[in-house]
């Protein structure tokens, strides 16, 4: 079954552009347990920690909230085979009212890589990619990926990149390998000017590259902060001070669920003191309107 979306953008209260699918119906998680279990502590989350779609689709629903779902495929890095993103876009057209399934790709697959993604949108409908540089072990202004930017352009969808500080491998000896350097949002600069027609998202607070996040998305139209991945109440001030005026049409509501739920962002962000004008354009319309969903253009 291929996605197409039936979200009511009316009649939803936000989108949260940033939740994971961390087990599939077969027990196989996203992460090996190590990871997951360093993951949960860092965040000391008290959510099921392994939702599958099905799972998401139900809390979603209740909560009268729409999400963007995915999972991150890093089997190169990790040696961990990944969700399957064609089964996550299958399963979210089940349940089209309230999610929208992005792919991942592994970038070191090189061609196949590239393959796979026009495979995912054109036989699959998914709205968009999800990368992690530290966790998939790139750095994403080597050109040997070029293609694949490319590739992404052309197929007319969003790239949402985790950026900053990383939760995955916190704590472990050496962080397990994962390296942070390949999340400092500059790297993806060269990707949004050589690649204009890309919509690029930096998710979360950019953490401690935040001044560079600020001012990519202030000098690049095609660049977008995502605020998951933090409570709002921790925001660091120069962000806080960029959602309420000048980027109060380029942030977009997250929560990085289920590390983080989105009511308590919510409640957050309500007393962040973002003037009350922008804030249905940063929980939802900018993200309906960057996924093409119905009645974002009002």
């Amino acid at each position: 079954m291929t996605y197409q979306p039936r979200i009511d953008v009316d009649a939803v209260r936000a989108i949260d552009v940033h939740v994971h699918v961390e087990a599939d119906e077969h027990d196989h998680l996203a992460l090996d347990q190590e990871l997951m279990d360093a993951s949960a502590a860092y965040f000391r989350s008290s959510e099921k920690r392994t939702p599958t779609v099905a799972d998401l689709a139900e809390r979603y629903r209740s909560a009268g909230l729409a999400a963007v779902v995915f999972t991150v495929d890093a089997t190169t890095a990790t040696g961990h085979p990944a969700l399957s993103s064609e089964e996550i876009a299958e399963q979210a057209a089940e349940h089209a009212d309230v999610l929208v399934p992005f792919g991942s790709v592994d970038p070191h697959q090189g061609p196949e890589a590239v393959a796979r993604a026009r495979r995912l949108v054109t036989d699959h409908g998914v709205r968009g990619f999800k990368f992690h540089p530290s966790l998939q072990a790139f750095a994403p202004d080597d050109p040997a990926f070029r293609p694949l930017w490319g590739a992404i352009e052309e197929l007319g969808v969003p790239a949402l990149f985790h950026t900053g500080q990383n939760g995955i491998g916190a704590g472990l000896p050496g962080g397990r390998g994962l390296k942070l350097r390949y999340s400092n949002p500059i790297l993806l600069d060269d990707v949004a000017a050589d690649f204009p027609g890309l919509t690029v998202i930096l998710a979360h607070p950019s953490v401690p590259w935040q001044g560079e996040a600020i001012s990519m998305a202030t000098h690049k139209a095609n660049v977008y902060i995502d605020l998951s991945g933090w409570r709002p109440k921790y925001f660091p001030p120069e962000l806080v001070h960029a959602a309420g005026r000048m980027l109060a049409g380029k942030v977009l509501f997250g929560s990085d669920y289920p590390l983080i739920t989105p009511e308590r962002w919510l409640e957050d962000f309500a007393g962040l003191g973002v003037p009350e004008e922008h804030h249905e354009a940063i929980l939802k319309r900018t993200t309906a309107r960057l996924l093409g969903l119905a009645g974002s253009s009002s």
